[in-house]
């Protein structure tokens, strides 16, 4: 699920979460106007960044967007095959490793698939909460958590390069499906 679509934010503790609109079941999680505003918000970090947002690196981050869920490098190569010529995964992988780099996208370890980031304007260990049933997965920005596990590694002499939480379980909609 892609959480820069996000339109609900609620405090958790000292935690952010966005989670996916209520627009849940249908093929397009984002009207055109949501898309637009996504895009042209990564084009401006990029060009406050001083760096440049081209033309695949925008179809990968409008995939990502456009989808209900987490996408793989491979599912992205096949739904660019449609608006960009011969595309091949090496084009792929760059334009994720920039959005990477530039905090516009997250990599999901435990899917080896990614997806937007819900809060690019600034740097943060997100938590990610993924359902097992559904495949939703909601953006957690709890600093507490993330200053934690900073200080367990640093205690032990561990150097933490990516501090990568991923939480897999059931989301409330789906847990009230098996409780009826």
């Amino acid at each position: 699920m892609f959480v820069l679509q996000c339109s609900l934010r609620r405090s958790v503790g000292a935690a952010r979460v966005r989670r996916p609109c209520e627009a849940r079941g249908k093929e397009k999680l984002v009207n055109d106007k949501e898309l637009a505003h996504v895009l042209a918000r990564a084009e401006a970090l990029c060009r406050e960044r001083g760096v440049r947002l081209t033309d695949q690196r925008k179809s990968v981050l409008r995939l990502l967007c456009a989808s209900d869920r987490p996408l793989s490098a491979y599912e992205l190569l096949d739904r660019m095959r449609g608006e960009v010529k011969n595309p091949a995964p090496p084009t792929v992988y760059r334009a994720l490793d920039f959005l990477l780099e530039q905090g516009l996208v997250h990599k999901l370890e435990s899917l080896h698939a990614y997806v937007g980031c819900a809060h690019p304007d600034h740097p943060h260990a997100s938590q990610f909460l993924i359902c097992d049933d559904c495949g939703e997965v909601a953006e957690v920005e709890d600093t507490s958590v993330a200053r934690s596990l900073k200080a367990a590694g640093k205690a032990i002499g561990f150097r933490t390069k990516r501090p990568v939480v991923e939480l897999l379980g059931t989301c409330a909609q789906c847990a009230a499906k098996h409780d009826d």
